[in-house]
């Protein structure tokens, strides 16, 4: 089966290479400096970014064909993403060390994580990559302008807007564990209105999440449906409308755990997210004055069902989880010199979730119905970022959040960077502190919540160095964390309950560098040491890797054709494991791995394309988690149309 399936990687990529000697236009290699909202919400060049930020083009995402978001994410320093099982199997992801619900992740500006979720997180398992224009990585704690959850850091997903002459255009993929993926898309614009759609849907037939070397047979399937759409209308030259609606639909089958005998055919999740925004931008006094009022809307429903089956003939359980938050924000920026923006706003947030479980096994029936619940938060932020002698670059920020539970909670940033222009050498740094509010689950859970909650709180700061070399052809950057995380909520087997009872740390080293030896080839590497420690048991956090290593190399030849290399390394990292039987928990060291992805694709004519990839290219055997099932070797392939 093992050789078979190499056989077909390589018959995949060699079609593509085979197509790769049809004369294809010339893509000219034009730079422009890089711009990021994130990092201050407003419009700020890279280079004067104190803070440290990754960016993730839809140039990069289409060359390494990864249709998920968490695939798009493995790649980042200082990024850590686990997943237990294949496709549409909880994932989560640790920025720095910190936990997967200390990541706030925005989509258009919509908060995209589930106030339904015990702790408030987000699952990283679902979300496409189509119509993506880029995605923005902020790490650190970033509090004093996103408000609660952003003790990591801030992942901000930018779809695509629509510019000139309509243009679409359709694809379809196939391959291993028997996957399919069609994805259609149009756009177009002018000075008035600009648009765009993008469609997705994505079946697989996947692998036991339980794990096949464990004796696990079941096949655990995906099927995933997503629309992005984004419409802009502008009235007026100095008055501009956005209205952003995003569906996403997912089913994924699931196991009862990992390893033996966790293999379950009739678990089974669904879930609907529905985000919506509608924002109006004014700017005012010859743009001195730019103002933006915004609506956001994000649903989340998640239904499990895992019934009687001939494994488990006395055991069955249901759930439904629901969450919605509703955001009002209104940002004003004034350029009160072309040294000196300032930063104010006003944010206005309403979460609400309820949920509902049954269960019968051996030990009886259980129920645990959770009525709907609200909180409230209202954040007030200012900012002031100086420009001095166009090579100085400083923000000061402040925040004060008011919560419905626990009350006032404020936060500070600062940031600061100085590029030498003679070196062209970049010193930059940031402190900054941040907090989590209590999720509603650990406020009013049926039992285990306490109404009494503080909010968890972090502080963290960061120093680094990024030099360019004459002809900018090999950039190199340097940067030391480090994050103290105090009052955070755990379980309490004590008292039964949640309580702020732990204390952790991490700090550690990002490395990066790019080479272009020419306009044909880009070679990107990063590593990152990552030290962790939980204060109360002087152990490291768990599934954080200390070690961690990728690269990413492209090639563009014969003026139609572009190969794609992608390797991946992680460290040896600690994880619990309990037996199913006695519930008892043991700490184990998990195996370092290496992955490597390969992908491929010409351009047949201007508006014909191939394209194919190959997945684990050396078929290692591993686990993100213990016990939880891997792809081996794998190979996709298909076609696009444009037009």
């Amino acid at each position: 089966m093992k050789k078979r399936r190499k056989q077909q990687c390589g018959l995949v990529m060699a079609l593509v290479m085979t197509f790769c000697t049809t004369a294809g236009a010339e893509e000219k290699s034009t730079r422009m400096e890089e711009v990021v909202v994130t990092a201050n919400r407003l419009e700020t060049a890279t280079a004067e970014v104190g803070s440290s930020i990754t960016v993730i083009t839809a140039r990069e995402i289409e060359q390494r064909q990864q249709t998920f978001l968490l695939d798009v994410l493995r790649s980042v320093p200082s990024l850590d993403v686990v997943q237990n099982g294949g496709p549409g199997s909880t994932t989560a992801l640790f920025m720095r060390g910190a936990n997967s619900e200390h990541t706030l992740v925005l989509l258009d500006g919509i908060e995209l994580n589930d106030p339904s979720s015990p702790s408030g997180g987000f699952d990283f398992a679902n979300l496409p990559t189509d119509n993506i224009e880029r995605i923005e990585i902020l790490r650190g704690p970033q509090s004093t302008l996103y408000g609660s959850r952003a003790m990591g850091g801030v992942i901000n997903i930018i779809t695509k807007r629509g510019t000139g002459d309509p243009t679409g255009f359709f694809s379809a993929q196939g391959g291993s564990f028997h996957t399919t993926t069609e994805k259609a898309g149009i756009s177009g614009g002018t000075d008035r209105y600009n648009y765009s759609l993008g469609l997705s849907r994505f079946d697989s037939e996947g692998f036991s999440a339980a794990g096949k070397k464990y004796g696990n047979t079941e096949n655990d399937g995906n099927q995933n449906s997503s629309v992005k759409s984004r419409l802009g209308i502008t009235p007026t030259n100095n008055l501009a409308i956005d209205f952003i609606l995003n569906y996403l639909k997912n089913r994924t089958d699931l196991d009862n755990n990992g390893g033996i005998g966790g293999d379950d055919p009739n678990y089974v999740q669904k879930s609907e997210q529905l985000s919506f925004r509608s924002q109006a931008d004014l700017a005012l006094f010859d743009n001195r004055w730019e103002q933006r009022l915004g609506v956001s809307l994000n649903d989340l429903n998640r239904d499990f069902t895992n019934g009687i089956d001939a494994a488990h003939p006395s055991d069955l359980s249901r759930g439904s989880f629901n969450g919605r938050s509703v955001t009002v924000d209104w940002q004003h920026t004034l350029h009160l010199h072309e040294t000196n923006s300032l930063t104010l706003g006003i944010e206005r947030k309403e979460e609400t979730a309820k949920s509902d479980y049954y269960s019968e096994s051996s030990w009886g029936p259980y129920s645990s119905p959770w009525e709907e619940h609200t909180a409230r938060t209202t954040g007030y932020y200012l900012q002031d970022q100086l420009r001095l002698w166009d090579a100085w670059f400083t923000t000061l920020g402040v925040r004060l959040d008011d919560h419905s539970s626990f009350g006032s909670k404020a936060t500070y940033r600062f940031t600061s960077a100085y590029n030498f222009k003679q070196t062209d050498t970049t010193v930059k740094g940031s402190y900054g502190t941040a907090f989590k509010a209590p999720s509603l689950y650990q406020l009013y859970a049926p039992d285990y919540g306490d109404k009494n909650l503080n909010p968890e709180k972090s502080t963290g700061w960061d120093l680094g160095v990024e030099q360019s070399l004459p002809g900018e052809k090999i950039t190199m950057g340097a940067t030391y964390f480090h994050n103290d995380f105090d009052d955070l909520i755990n379980f309490d087997s004590t008292l039964y309950k949640y309580d702020n009872i732990a204390r952790a740390a991490t700090q550690g080293v990002e490395l990066t560098a790019s080479v272009r030896p020419s306009d044909e080839l880009m070679l990107r590497a990063g590593y990152t040491y990552t030290k962790t420690e939980n204060k109360e048991t002087g152990l490291e956090l768990l599934l954080r890797p200390k070690n961690k290593i990728s690269f990413d190399g492209n090639y563009r030849f014969l003026k139609n054709a572009t190969l794609n290399l992608g390797i991946i390394y992680v460290g040896t990292r600690f994880n619990t494991v309990y037996d199913p039987t006695t519930y008892a928990a043991a700490r184990v060291k998990m195996s370092e791995y290496l992955l490597a992805n390969l992908a491929a694709s010409c351009d047949i004519s201007k508006n014909l394309q191939i394209f194919g990839r190959v997945d684990n290219l050396f078929d290692k055997n591993y686990e993100e988690i213990t016990g939880y099932g891997t792809a081996g070797i794998s190979a996709f392939g298909g076609v696009k149309v444009s037009f």
